[in-house]
């Protein structure tokens, strides 16, 4: 596929997805919506991928969301009932069932929109010159989705409404990311790729299949009460623990895997 809006490698089992519109802080558009399905796609059916590593290029901005010049329109439809939610194309889980670990590097600006980026990734490390804001209020349009996600990522509610309630006046600084619980690190900008691409190797040397299985086990476990959570994650070890950790020796694998 000629991917138009990012650029896409694979080397020592990683994925790297840049995001690659640097002079429109990388906003999104239909091609780099195209160009995220297309990647996830072939992230989910590569067994030689094992993580990912999801950056921007440009020094002002990871993103800023949709580029309402310049081409943002391929989730609406003249129909309302077939508008669909633009994470469901650009991010990995809901939509293309990825669940290869996704570590996602921000620095810069990062706003409103872009957090479809960061509420299906299972890492987040930033830069220490990295802002979080959502200019919808300051615009007068409807923030929904972006903070519904944040909000399932643990962050505390209070904190998400005053994001999606001020607008461009509240800015997340790296630090206070940190202590929200939105990133899990922050590093210098210098730092900031090493440090993404050595937590994905790290990953990546892992059993696959086993941190597949913990990846799908702890997401689907949020759309369930803790009981029915803790009922349904059994069957995970289960399923994945088998092949890998039953010695054939001891005559209890089950048959399937002899």
């Amino acid at each position: 596929m000629g991917l138009e809006a990012i650029t896409f490698e694979v080397a020592d089992k990683v994925a790297t997805i840049t995001l690659d519109r640097p002079d429109a802080l990388n906003s999104f558009t239909d091609a780099m919506a195209a160009d995220m399905s297309w990647a996830w796609e072939t992230i989910r059916e590569d067994d030689d991928i094992h993580s990912v590593v999801l950056q921007a290029n440009g020094d002002r901005a990871f993103s800023t969301g949709v580029d309402i010049k310049g081409g943002g329109t391929w989730f609406t439809r003249e129909n309302a009932w077939n508008y669909f939610d633009p994470g469901d194309t650009l991010s990995p889980k809901h939509r293309h069932r990825v669940w290869k670990p996704l570590i996602v590097a921000v620095h810069g600006l990062c706003a409103g929109g872009a957090q479809y980026f960061l509420n299906e990734a299972d890492i987040i490390i930033c830069s220490d010159d990295a802002e979080f804001f959502d200019p919808h209020a300051t615009v007068g349009i409807v923030s929904a989705l972006e903070p519904i996600g944040m909000l399932h990522r643990g962050v505390p509610l209070g904190d998400v409404l005053r994001w999606a309630l001020m607008g461009n006046e509240e800015r997340i600084t790296a630090a206070t990311a940190l202590r929200l619980g939105l990133v899990t690190e922050v590093v210098t900008r210098q730092d900031l790729r090493p440090r993404a691409r050595e937590i994905a190797l790290s990953i990546a040397r892992r059993n696959p299949k086993a941190i597949q299985g913990t990846v799908r086990a702890i997401w689907e476990s949020l759309d369930m009460t803790r009981s029915g959570a803790l009922n349904t994650g059994i069957m995970y070890p289960q399923i994945g623990n088998f092949p890998v950790n039953v010695p054939e020796s001891t005559g209890k694998r089950p048959p399937e895997y002899r």
